[in-house]
């Protein structure tokens, strides 16, 4: 037999309404809470109960999924029913930073509620789908007891016991993908500025990012041995490169801001004498700001 623990939904947004469907979909008795009381209209024709207030909404389910724009937003609706979380689980799967995760399971386990910190990695419309993935950090026995429950979201990818841990990898996540989708829009507009039509540019994107994993090979062992041996396209070749994009983009009279920024870190990495390493020398500037 499936199963079908209840579940409320706190929070309904495009990721909130998200996640109630897919438990609705999947059977789970599902019960949503928003302040704005409208936001819950389609699901409930759906089959969801609406709570009235957010302690029926604690008081309706074991596992509380909260899915706001930050941490805050949990403790301006939960601050008031703390007399109710006591045996909860709450999965919080907003953004927000590690320390933040840390405060939250705290305030948790004071209030006799257990926390799961969580990261949802794909957008709304694939929650649910094939290949969606959520991070998870926090008691483990949780996470397995619940891991039926919590996979209708997406593959469970558990990270550790510490609170902080899933929201690190999430952060880290999105670090790169909105870098790539920053970037990738930074040079259609370097293009555009030439009269180059977007629909001629994102085909020679796709394939650049394609191709991304064998400019990758080596920088795993790079990091993890802290070195960072000359490929051919040592770190002085890269910065002037990024002198020459940052130039051209000041050129074509759009922002230089993105280039110029990662410019200025391969200027401190040839500055501190490491110009014939590899690129990938760049870690020890980022997690040594003062080097």
């Amino acid at each position: 037999m499936p199963d079908l623990t209840p579940v409320t939904v706190i929070g309904l947004g495009p990721m909130g309404q998200a996640m109630a469907r897919s438990y609705l979909d999947r059977g789970h008795p599902t019960t949503v809470f928003n302040r704005t009381a409208s936001r819950a209209d389609a699901l409930v024709a759906a089959g969801a109960v609406r709570a009235e207030s957010a302690a029926a909404a604690l008081a309706a389910s074991p596992i509380v999924i909260i899915s706001l724009t930050h941490y805050q937003a949990m403790y301006d609706l939960l601050g008031a029913e703390t007399d109710r979380l006591a045996g909860k689980i709450l999965v919080n799967l907003s953004s927000d930073t590690p320390s933040a995760s840390i405060k939250a399971a705290a305030w948790a386990a004071e209030h006799g509620a257990t926390f799961l910190t969580g990261g949802v990695m794909v957008n709304p419309p694939l929650v649910g789908q094939e290949g969606s993935y959520v991070f998870y950090s926090g008691p483990s026995e949780v996470v397995e007891r619940h891991r039926e429950t919590l996979a209708v979201l997406g593959r469970v990818n558990y990270r550790g016991e510490a609170p902080e841990l899933a929201q690190v990898w999430y952060q880290a996540m999105l670090d790169l993908f909105m870098t790539i989708l920053a970037s990738t829009t930074h040079a259609a507009a370097l293009l555009g500025s030439a009269g180059v039509p977007a629909k001629d540019f994102f085909p020679y994107a796709e394939e650049l990012i394609g191709q991304m994993p064998y400019f990758m090979q080596g920088m795993e062992t790079e990091i993890s041995e802290r070195s960072y041996p000359d490929p051919g396209g040592n770190t002085a070749m890269m910065a002037a490169g990024m002198e020459h994009i940052t130039d051209a983009s000041i050129e074509a009279g759009i922002d230089p801001g993105l280039p110029a920024a990662v410019r200025d870190l391969y200027r401190r990495a040839v500055a501190a004498g490491r110009g014939a390493e590899s690129s990938t020398v760049l870690y020890e500037l980022i997690v040594d700001p003062t080097a």
